[in-house]
């Protein structure tokens, strides 16, 4: 058994890697930390666990050697607590966005301050499985991807792999999601009266996941102009980035069909959505909650050589915990899909 403990355990990507990694059948959960949370029942704060674990809250400064630690900690600490955690653990998997960018400049431009360890950041691999799967098989350091620029993500790489995008145009992204990605502290814009009917936009430029997206999609070198827009809605999980790409040459449909299914093929969580007719014709993300598929569906603009790729994914599962575990899986040699087959529910 792989012993595992769970840093930052209080809040939503926290609980949901205890709820995952509870079914895991090759790991032991030795320790979830929360310092505000010291010395209760993990149940009290996660209801969802009732009658599933007995786990209290520990302190961090009591946290054991153990085989993994899946850090959940707020983006800009655990930078700052990266040694102690790896004096802990062989492997460290951190879901905050303090080791995702490669480039030291990246954080004073899209996070407003400098990295603590710059020398550290070259050390971890990005954790998306599609894009990285080789490099995780022996990652000690991995850096799960951002919610929303692994939806934007994972829908467009294919294209970009096939070196179809004219690069000369910006790549325009608008992401809508709910209001669990805020995490579970409460305020004003978590605020049920502010909340409920609410379309509103809160970063129609300068996302910090745009620089994320921008390094992921870099192929020999060149790199896309991108363009994102954050909306948030009435919705509690999930993302769907509908994103805007233009084609260096015009491609038939079945062209397009052909470039997605060579990429998705022997993706275990990732699906092709594209039917004729019906309310689920493309990716939604309502029934991908709590589970770890991505769904990604396109359309060809008859008038130009524009493509709409739409992507979908429950924020809290393939876009935080669900993406750690099945990194998890891969550098430890489980079948990828351990813990995290739930297809979902339809209604919901």
């Amino acid at each position: 058994m792989v012993k595992v403990s769970i840093i930052g355990g209080s809040g939503y990507a926290g609980g949901e890697l205890v709820r995952l990694l509870l079914d895991h059948p090759e790991v032991t959960i030795q320790q979830v930390t929360s310092e505000r949370n010291a010395g209760k029942f993990v149940r009290s704060v996660h209801p969802n666990l009732r009658k599933r674990s007995d786990l209290k809250f520990s302190s961090v400064s009591d946290l054991q050697p153990v085989d993994v630690v899946f850090s959940a900690l707020p983006h800009g600490v655990a930078m700052s607590q990266m040694a102690e955690l790896r004096q802990k653990a062989p492997i460290v998997i951190d879901l905050s966005a303090d080791f995702r960018l490669r480039d030291p400049a990246d954080y004073p431009k899209w996070y407003g301050h400098d990295h603590q360890d710059p020398d550290l950041l070259g050390a971890f691999v990005y954790g998306i499985p599609e894009l990285h799967r080789q490099e995780l098989r022996s990652a000690d350091l991995i850096s799960s991807a951002g919610c929303m620029a692994a939806t934007s993500i994972l829908g467009l790489y294919p294209l970009f792999q096939a070196k179809v995008v004219d690069l000369s145009r910006p790549v325009v992204v608008e992401a809508k999601t709910g209001s669990s990605g805020s995490g579970g502290a409460p305020g004003l814009g978590s605020h049920h009266p502010e909340r409920s009917g609410a379309m509103r936009s809160f970063k129609p430029t300068g996302h910090r996941h745009s620089a994320e997206i921008v390094q992921e999609l870099t192929v020999d070198g060149q790199g896309p102009e991108v363009a994102f827009s954050a909306t948030a809605i009435e919705a509690v999980r999930g993302i769907l980035a509908t994103s805007h790409v233009f084609l260096k040459e015009p491609l038939a449909e079945k062209e397009i069909w052909a470039i997605y299914r060579a990429a998705f093929k022997e993706e275990p969580f990732m699906r092709l959505v594209k039917e004729a007719s019906g309310v689920h014709r493309y990716p939604e993300p309502k029934i991908l909650s709590g589970t770890n598929w991505c769904d990604v569906g396109f359309e060809r603009d008859p008038n130009s050589n524009r493509i709409v790729v739409m992507a979908a994914l429950d924020n809290l599962v393939k876009g935080a915990a669900g993406q750690a575990v099945q990194a998890f899986n891969i550098r430890c040699g489980f079948p990828e899909t351990t813990a995290l087959e739930f297809a979902g529910l339809h209604p919901i």
